[in-house]
């Protein structure tokens, strides 16, 4: 019968086995990473180079704007597939492994670090241009609204220089008085209200009609009464031009919603197109940077067997 201390020394053995060494190189995939920045940028540098050799304004010969962003995209892709197949290659090659999954996983670390770099480097770099644009934006308002300023105060010392206080004073009574005068004569017969009455009880009623959709039959012989009025045309002929009226308002308002909804589509389908071509694009850096990492792992070779007759 083992004793306690054998047993204890033979569960030790077994709860405590020896642990596996780490088999990632954060080091290759380090410099991996910063192969495939490096040579995607280089090959992005050519890129714009040479589309802006491409461009010839003296002879008219530049090509179009779709022909550049396509030509672009394409360049802007094949040089991040570049850069990250060289970079996996590199992780995977210098991590020293010569097992094909160990060598596969350096090259997907590199493509992630990768990734998240530039997606940083990509949110920085549009947050300090909208930063920059509102800066501008705001230093163009603030001198265009101080130079307003500037303008009104020259505009009004000549104003009061010309014109009277009691003269300002008459005139500004005299709007207030046309306007109190057409707000508050509603209700009264067309033909003996004046004409700025007759249009602030059509705006009136017009705007309830928009609102709620349908007018009761009391006001809508009204607003005929008024249109009549104020047109000359007889009660007939105005009530066909508010027909027309209304059906121009809502074919204005089917278009408008109409053209909303195809604004809202396009602006999903468009969405939806760069989220693919994102998710595209992902998966082919991806695929490249497997493809590298599986060609940079180290090869194993077999030991020649010695031949025996040379010890005979």
């Amino acid at each position: 019968m083992p004793s306690s201390t054998t047993a204890d020394s033979y569960g030790a053995s077994v709860q405590g086995a020896p642990s596996l060494h780490t088999r990632i190189s954060w080091g290759a995939v380090f410099a991996g990473t910063v192969i495939a920045i490096s040579v995607g940028a280089t090959l992005n540098i050519l890129g714009a180079a040479i589309g802006a050799n491409l461009v010839d304004t003296t002879q008219q010969t530049t090509p179009e704007a779709s022909s550049f962003g396509i030509g672009g995209g394409i360049w802007l892709l094949l040089s991040n597939l570049i850069g990250l197949g060289l970079g996996a290659y590199a992780a995977a090659r210098l991590s020293g492994t010569a097992d094909g999954t160990d060598g596969t996983l350096h090259g997907l670390a590199t493509w992630g670090t990768t990734t998240l770099l530039t997606a940083l480097v990509l949110g920085s770099v549009a947050g300090s241009a909208i930063s920059t644009v509102g800066s501008g934006v705001s230093s163009i308002v603030g001198g265009a609204a101080r130079g307003a300023g500037n303008l009104a105060s020259a505009a009004g010392s000549e104003v009061s220089e010309r014109t009277g206080n009691d003269t300002l004073q008459s005139a500004a009574q005299q709007v207030i008085d046309r306007a109190r005068n057409a707000l508050t004569a509603t209700g009264g017969d067309p033909a003996q209200m004046n004409s700025d009455q007759r249009k602030a009880e059509i705006g009136r009623l017009v705007g309830q009609r928009l609102t709620d959709g349908q007018l009761p039959q009391q006001d809508r012989d009204r607003l005929v009464n008024l249109v009549a009025a104020e047109a000359g045309v007889s009660p007939d002929e105005a009530r066909a031009r508010i027909q027309q009226a209304e059906q121009q308002a809502q074919q204005t308002l089917e278009q408008a919603e109409r053209q909303a909804r195809e604004a809202a589509d396009a602006a999903a389908r468009a969405a939806s197109l760069a989220a693919y071509f994102a998710f595209g694009t992902l998966l082919l850096g991806a695929i490249v940077a497997i493809l590298g990492a599986r060609a940079g792992t180290r090869a194993t070779y077999a030991d020649r067997p010695l031949a025996r007759s040379a010890y005979r």
